[in-house]
C-alpha cells in the first residue's frame, strides 16, 4: 500500500474509531451536552437564543410536518402556527444577508447564526424571509423583528414563513 493511501485510510478510518469508542455519542435523553473542563464561553460556542414572552417561539414554528402530497413533499402546519397567519407577529435570530451591503431590507432570520456565506443555516422551519420597510444594519448578535407573518404552504423556494413589512423591534 502506498503512503499515500496510508494516510487517506486513516484519515477516513478515525472518526469511526472515535465513535465506536464512545467520543462523539449523543448525551443521554435529559441531559445537555457539557464542555470540555476550563473551555468557559469560547469564541467557537454556539449562542443559545431563549425565549422571551411576546416573541413568538422557535419551537412555534418547528410545529410543522412535512406530508406527501402526488409526488412532491409539502409542509403541514399546525393550528397553533397557521393561526400565525396574517397576524403581526415578533420574531427572534440571527441575521443572513442575501445581498452584499451593511444595511438590508431582504434577509433571513434563522434559530442559529449562519456559519457558511453558501448554507442556510437550518432547515425550512428554521427560518423566515423578512422584507423590512425601512433597511436593517447587519449583525452578528441576534435581533428581534416585527411584521405581519405569512405561512406558505407551495412556496417555490421551499421556504415556510415570510415576514412583511418588518421591522426592528427593541431587545428588550
Amino acid at each position: 500500500m502506498r503512503p499515500a493511501s496510508k494516510i487517506l485510510l486513516l484519515a477516513l478510518l478515525t472518526p469511526a474509531f472515535a465513535l465506536a469508542a464512545g467520543a462523539g455519542s449523543a448525551p443521554a435523553q435529559g441531559q445537555q451536552h457539557v464542555a470540555p473542563p476550563g473551555a468557559g464561553n469560547t469564541p467557537g460556542q454556539m449562542p443559545v437564543l431563549y425565549d422571551i414572552q411576546g416573541v413568538t417561539s422557535w419551537s412555534t414554528l418547528a410545529k410543522v410536518k412535512q406530508v406527501k402530497v402526488k409526488n412532491r413533499i409539502l409542509p403541514e402546519f399546525s393550528k397553533e402556527i397557521a393561526a400565525l397567519n396574517n397576524q403581526e407577529v415578533k420574531v427572534q435570530g440571527f441575521m443572513m444577508p442575501l445581498e452584499p451591503g451593511e444595511k438590508q431590507k431582504h434577509f433571513l432570520i434563522s434559530l442559529v447564526p449562519q456559519s457558511c456565506s453558501f448554507c442556510l443555516p437550518a432547515g425550512p422551519e428554521g427560518v423566515v424571509e423578512v422584507k423590512s420597510k425601512t433597511p436593517v444594519k447587519y449583525t452578528l448578535e441576534p435581533i428581534i423583528v416585527s411584521g405581519k407573518m405569512e405561512i406558505m404552504k407551495d412556496d417555490p423556494m421551499g421556504l415556510y414563513y415570510r415576514m412583511n413589512n418588518a421591522t426592528l423591534a427593541s431587545n428588550k
